[in-house]
């Protein structure tokens, strides 16, 4: 089924044309799309353009699957698509608005060892189509509208996937949900995460897209980097600096570097070092808390190391801040969800198939 979320309203009346629609009703097909209205509840539509459009188009991609919501606020998302794959998104409320972290890929290809989303690899990218289905489908559920309307206000690209891993779709993504007639998010309320694949951040220097490169660092050294990203064995920290210098010298946009608080690599000697590789480029550090999952093998920092890390970076004049640890009681991480719930399910699928073959056999011997 076609996406009516991978069109903008140009393209949507073009592709009403075919059809014979009168591009009155491409605008009001657009709008009802934008506010993730099924097919059937558009009301203002004739009955029969409604099912001829059911025939060859989704107006809901996506549909929410599961919720869990957390002590301190924060929901996580289950999202169902199409083919019944699962990804996952986060809800986080601020006091300037609501932040939504959503999905670019089924599963990842990355293997990062503090993340679970890679465990099982990539099934396959999503659509742009898709993306745009997970920020609204949130925004439906909050009651939110379009424009000054929506209750979603920015977006973070980190959930299930690495964003760069699929770039076209992605920078799709970004021009439709930003889109003037659409829900209309601007570019600077977008982050884009990325383990760091270098060309492709050359790539998005050149796009200038006008959003927020996050970079995950998380070392800073190559030998201790490798241990925890398997993107290091492709691109070595020099080659990633240089791709972050010629993002930065061509965007002038400030560059966020996220960095896991591990034992074994916080310690002022690290401070010194991302002082170094980063001289020059307007930065600011999230320091991440590690949240233990069972497949990682990190141990957190030590209080002390983490104060020095931290002491020696505002030392060297750099920008640092502890990011709050949100949804720990519903498995906030990316992956841990998606990848407990498909556990259980498939369990409980092999359990009621045991039953099921249990009361065959006893059926067929009291015959």
């Amino acid at each position: 089924m076609k996406i009516l979320q991978e069109y903008t309203l140009d393209e949507l009346k073009e592709e009403m044309d075919k059809r014979s629609v009168k591009r009155f009703r491409a605008e009001q097909i657009y709008q009802f799309a934008c506010t993730y209205t099924p097919i059937d509840e558009m009301t203002n539509l004739p009955k029969e353009l409604r099912e001829e459009l059911k025939q060859e188009f989704t107006s809901t991609p996506v549909e929410i699957y599961k919720k869990f919501e957390s002590k301190d606020g924060t929901i996580k998302f289950l999202f169902r698509l199409q083919d019944n794959n699962i990804v996952e998104g986060v809800l986080m409320s601020y006091k300037y608005g609501n932040t939504i972290c959503i999905s670019t890929q089924v599963g990842c290809r990355m293997g990062c060892s503090f993340c679970a989303s890679g465990i099982d690899g990539r099934v396959r990218n999503l659509e742009a189509g898709e993306m745009v289905g997970e920020v609204l489908a949130v925004n439906r559920y909050l009651g939110g509208g379009l424009k000054e309307d929506r209750k979603i206000t920015n977006i973070v690209l980190m959930g299930s996937g690495e964003p760069l891993d699929n770039f076209d779709n992605v920078v799709r993504f970004i021009e439709l949900i930003s889109y003037k007639s659409s829900i209309n998010i601007s570019p600077r309320n977008i982050s884009l995460s990325t383990c760091g694949i270098a060309p492709k951040i050359r790539e998005l220097a050149d796009r200038n897209l006008g959003i927020t490169l996050t970079i995950s660092l998380h070392a800073t050294t190559d030998e201790n980097r490798k241990k925890i990203m398997k993107i290091a064995n492709a691109y070595s920290l020099a080659d990633l600096i240089e791709a972050i210098q010629y993002y930065y010298k061509k965007t002038k946009r400030r560059i966020v570097f996220e960095y896991i608080l591990s034992r074994g690599n916080v310690s002022k000697a690290d401070a010194k070092r991302f002082a170094s590789l980063t001289k020059g480029i307007m930065s600011h550090v999230n320091m991440i808390p590690i949240n233990k999952t069972p497949e990682s093998p990190l141990l957190p920092a030590s209080q002390e190391k983490i104060h020095e890390f931290f002491e020696e970076l505002k030392a060297h004049g750099i920008s640092a801040t502890t990011r709050r640890t949100l949804g720990a009681d519903i498995d906030g991480a990316c992956g841990q969800l998606r990848r407990r719930v498909l556990k259980e399910e498939s369990e409980n699928n092999s359990e009621n198939s045991l039953q099921s073959e249990n009361q065959t056999n006893k059926t067929n011997s009291e015959n």
